[in-house]
């Protein structure tokens, strides 16, 4: 075999594990080609209003009415993260609460008996008002890079 055909069969090779590993991604439950329409920012933050997510969460450099009663954890939302919040974690966080409990609290004071104490709107929401909230959280992240103490070393 000369150069021509090693380089063939290696590029055929290739293409096929790509298609067998693409193949095997798909499962029933995988989040592949799964994506909502673009929401509109402002919409979503009258949605956050209009659900009281206020009433349990702070959105970082955003203010909202106070809360008349007792004062909740108040779960920060946005802020400096070291870590892309993405598309589906927001979309997973709001539709399906007890996915994943915030780890920066006291796991009583954000769920009872494992499950979040976050209500599950998915009888009351729309697509719309979720994709809408969805958009303004998202902007409200900003990925920075981790701390870290570099050591110099002498020369």
């Amino acid at each position: 075999m000369n150069k021509t055909s090693y380089q063939i069969v290696a590029l055929t090779f290739a293409l096929s594990l790509l298609l067998v590993l693409d193949g095997c991604a798909r499962e029933p439950s995988s989040p592949a080609g799964f994506r909502l329409p673009d929401g509109n920012a402002n919409t979503g933050r009258e949605t956050f209003l209009y659900m009281h997510c206020h009433q349990c969460h702070t959105v970082s450099g955003d203010e909202f009415p106070i809360v008349a009663g007792e004062a909740p954890p108040y779960v920060q939302l946005g802020g400096p993260v070291t870590k892309v919040k993405t598309y589906g974690e927001l979309v997973t966080a709001i539709i399906n609460p007890s996915h994943k409990l915030a780890p920066a609290y006291a796991e009583d004071v954000v769920s009872e008996d494992g499950e979040s104490k976050m209500p599950v709107y998915n009888e009351f929401m729309t697509v719309q008002e979720l994709i809408d909230l969805v958009a303004y959280l998202q902007n409200r992240y900003e990925v920075v890079a981790p701390p870290y103490d570099y050591r110099i070393y002498p020369y």
